[in-house]
């Protein structure tokens, strides 16, 4: 089962795109890129979502199989 969380080996800033990229299947530099992309028209919510995701999402050794 995968599960959502930041990666440590794929960090930029806290791992949340590199964690995202991993979850979905994609290259996290798609992710970077698209955030940046929708960083101009939509700043705040870009901004409240990666923040949101930091403290949300657990690092990816922090995550336990329940």
């Amino acid at each position: 089962m995968k599960q959502l969380s930041r990666t440590i080996e794929d960090r930029k800033l806290a791992g949340v795109c590199g964690g995202l990229g991993k979850y979905f299947g994609v290259d996290p530099t798609v992710v970077r890129i698209a955030a940046i992309v929708l960083f101009f028209p939509f700043s705040l919510l870009i901004v409240s979502l990666y923040l949101i995701g930091v403290f949300l999402m657990p690092n990816e050794g922090d995550v336990r199989g329940l």
